[in-house]
């Protein structure tokens, strides 16, 4: 560390100490000194963006600075932080569905100039720009989401495609690419809804329980409830992958639902594209015996360092939400509702009785089904809800890897709109 940088740090911590941060709530002290000790040579930039920032965004850029992680800690200049913070602040002042959030969401939601790992693009300007048009014509919050969202596609023309550059592709790469995949659209959409006030975040998947790959899609936040939309958007809580996400396995971590956070959780958001590290914690034992090989690669390959990117896990609002459209779906006439519940011994009146395995549902020989059943702490009256034809034969295979479990049922539906089956596991399992 040379003389210059020495006295340089201490004439930040001076003037930290001097000024205490004024116009910045004290919670933030301890985290700005941490921050501007590993923003390192970029130390000043940080302490020009906090000074410069008008005094009602000065919480606003201290809550930035606090929680950003390091890679941008030691590379963000004061002017790009400063253009992101006066654009997003403009939105607040603007739009009343943005002037309305609790610090808390707008500061997490609104204010962040990125979502996971992509490049950090000045694109608010940019984005408030285009994005306004929309929103000024809605008359509220869902009119301006639903707008944004049909019209994102010929805005910035950027359209689905394989051959993007990355995964994480940011929102003026894709522009300049015009493609990119789930992540990088989803990030396209989020961006423009925060460009505006709206609240968004990434949500997505490291693995779907079919294993058949990953998604990544944006949420948004409406009158304190979060609900997802898509780059081609259906509507709100409504997509081709609903199915999916209602069938994720809320014991494993690979399959959990994330959703992405700015500010630190505890928990890594582990649908971004540093998804290997999962393999760290994730027991390759919770796995299909075929798929083992595969992953026990990756967890050979996967780095050791930890990863930056915080989330939340929401897989069982998904699975909720999958269970709310089943069971207001219309049945035809030769369907019935069969609610199952997997159970370790016979006494089905308690809840730790119940276990949470794989339900795998076979006709003849053709799996035409699966989801997993409720565990122990989830309510009583929650089952894994499936379709099935009336007055037709099944065989159910109950799996649980990390318990060593397998057993077979055969099963007899019955000529009513709702069956109740109690999958009750015998002593011969080692469970």
């Amino acid at each position: 560390m040379n003389k210059l940088y020495l006295i340089g740090l201490l004439l930040l911590f001076a003037w930290s100490c001097k000024t205490n941060y004024p116009d910045i709530p004290k919670q933030y002290h301890s985290l700005l000194d941490s921050a501007l000790i590993k923003a390192g040579d970029n130390a000043p930039e940080l302490e020009k963006a906090l000074v410069e920032s008008a005094k009602n965004q000065k919480e606003g850029m201290a809550f930035l600075i606090s929680y950003m992680p390091e890679r941008d800690l030691t590379t963000l200049n004061a002017n790009f932080l400063l253009e992101n913070i006066d654009y997003a602040y403009k939105a607040r002042e603007k739009y009343s569905w943005c002037g309305n959030l609790p610090d808390s969401v707008f500061f997490n939601e609104v204010l962040p100039y990125a979502n996971i790992s992509e490049d950090r693009d000045a694109w608010r300007k940019d984005f408030y720009e285009r994005f306004a048009a929309y929103a000024d014509n809605s008359d509220n919050v869902i009119e301006a989401i639903m707008s944004i969202a049909r019209n994102i596609k010929d805005e910035v023309n950027v359209e689905y495609n394989t051959k993007r550059s990355k995964v994480d592709i940011s929102p003026l790469q894709a522009m300049k690419e015009h493609m990119a995949t789930c992540t990088g659209l989803s990030i396209l959409l989020t961006d423009a809804y925060r460009a505006v006030g709206i609240p968004s975040r990434l949500a997505g998947t490291a693995m779907w329980t079919n294993y058949k790959g990953n998604h990544t899609w944006s949420e948004v936040w409406i009158d304190g409830e979060w609900q997802f939309i898509e780059y081609y958007p259906d509507t709100l809580n409504q997509s081709w992958f609903v199915a999916d996400a209602g069938k994720a396995d809320p014991d494993n971590m690979l399959h959990w639902i994330y959703a992405a956070s700015y500010k630190p959780t505890g928990l890594p958001y582990y649908a971004a594209v540093d998804a290997p590290y999962i393999m760290q914690v994730v027991d390759t034992n919770k796995l299909p015996e075929q798929m083992r090989p595969r992953f026990e690669e990756m967890k050979n390959e996967a780095t050791a360092t930890e990863p930056y990117i915080w989330g939340h896990n929401v897989t069982q609002r998904y699975i909720d939400i999958y269970q709310e459209s089943i069971k207001n779906s219309k049945l035809n006439e030769d369907e019935l509702m069969a609610n199952i519940v997997v159970f370790a011994d016979e006494n089905t009146a308690v809840s730790e009785s119940r276990l949470s395995c794989r339900v795998d549902v076979f006709e003849g020989d053709k799996n035409i089904n699966f989801g997993y059943s409720p565990r122990k702490t989830d309510d009583m009256n929650q089952f894994l809800q499936l379709k099935l034809k009336k007055e037709s034969n099944y065989r159910l295979v109950v799996s649980n890897p990390e318990k060593q479990i397998k057993q077979e049922f055969t099963l007899a539906t019955e000529n009513k709109p709702t069956q109740d089956i109690q999958l009750i596991l015998t002593n011969q399992l080692n469970n």
